[in-house]
C-alpha cells in the first residue's frame, strides 16, 4: 500500500470552517495527517471538524488568531492532543471592503490584526516549538492575487497580503538554519460558500480568467499541500499564485 504523504504528522489549519481552509484541512487528513481545525466561529469549526473526522483525525479549536495568546494556546493544544506538530497553514483572513478615502480605522486595524498578526504570531510560536524539538517543520501563509494586483476597495486587504508574502521571505533568514521552510500560496478567484453568494461571480470571473473559469478549492489545496510536503523541503521564501492566469492580464470584474 502506498504511504500517504502526511502519515504521523500533525497540522494546524486556521480559518478552516469552510472554503479554502476547509479543503486544506480535509486534504491533509485524507493524506494521513492529524489536523487541528481552527475557525473563529465555534459552531462552524465543530461542524467542519466533525465532517472531516470521518476520514481521520480532525479536532476543532475555535478562536481568534488575531490574539497572540490564542495562537500559543492552539499550538499547545495540538501538541497535547497528538504529541507532535509539523505543519502550520496560516490561512485565516478577513476581507473588509471600503474605499481608501472613507476606510474606517477600526476596519483597518481589524484586517491587519487578523491577516498579518494571525500569521506572524502563529508562525512565531510554531517556529519556537520546531526549533526546541529539532523538527524540520513547514509553515504556509495564505496570500492572495490582491497582493500582486490592485483591486477596487481592497487597499487594506491588499497590504496585508503583500505583507505575508514578504514575511515568508524574511523568515528564510530566521528559520532556514533549523531546516524549517516557509512559503505562501496566493489564490485568485475561487468558488467558495462566500463567493458563490454573488450570483454573477462565476460568469464574471470566467470571462476574465485566461484559463476560462475560477478556481475550485482543491486547486488551491493541491498547491498548498505540495508546499508543506517533503517534496518541497528545498523550496522556501516563495509564493505560488493559483489564479488561472489572471494576474498576467488582470482585468477587473466590473
Amino acid at each position: 500500500m502506498e504511504r500517504k504523504r502526511f502519515t504521523n504528522k500533525t497540522a494546524i489549519v486556521t480559518g478552516a470552517g469552510q472554503g479554502i481552509g476547509y479543503e486544506m484541512a480535509k486534504s491533509l487528513v485524507l493524506e494521513g495527517a492529524s489536523v487541528i481545525l481552527n475557525d473563529v466561529d465555534l459552531a462552524l469549526s465543530e461542524k467542519a471538524a466533525k465532517e472531516i473526522s470521518q476520514f481521520g483525525v480532525c479536532l476543532p479549536f475555535a478562536g481568534d488568531v488575531a490574539d497572540p495568546n490564542f495562537n500559543k494556546d492552539m499550538v499547545e493544544f495540538a501538541i497535547a492532543q497528538t504529541n507532535s506538530l509539523d505543519i502550520i497553514m496560516a490561512n485565516a483572513g478577513i476581507t473588509l471592503f471600503g474605499s481608501f478615502l472613507d476606510y474606517k480605522p477600526e476596519d483597518f486595524f481589524r484586517v491587519l490584526h487578523v491577516n498579518m498578526g494571525g500569521a506572524f504570531f502563529l508562525a512565531q510560536v510554531a517556529g519556537k516549538y520546531f526549533i526546541a524539538n529539532n523538527k524540520r517543520g513547514s509553515i504556509l501563509f495564505t496570500s492572495s492575487v490582491i497582493g500582486h494586483q490592485a483591486h477596487k476597495d481592497l487597499a487594506a486587504y491588499g497590504m496585508t497580503k503583500v505583507a505575508v508574502e514578504m514575511l515568508a521571505k524574511h523568515l528564510v533568514l530566521e528559520l532556514s538554519p533549523y531546516g524549517i521552510n516557509v512559503n505562501a500560496v496566493a489564490p485568485g478567484a475561487t468558488l467558495t460558500e462566500r463567493t458563490l453568494e454573488d450570483p454573477e461571480y462565476v460568469s464574471a470571473w470566467s470571462k476574465i480568467t485566461p484559463i476560462g473559469a475560477p478556481a475550485k478549492t482543491p486547486d488551491i489545496a493541491n498547491a498548498a499541500l505540495f508546499l508543506v510536503s517533503d517534496e518541497a523541503k528545498h523550496i522556501t521564501g516563495q509564493t505560488i499564485v493559483v489564479d488561472g492566469g489572471w494576474t498576467s492580464v488582470s482585468p477587473a470584474p466590473f
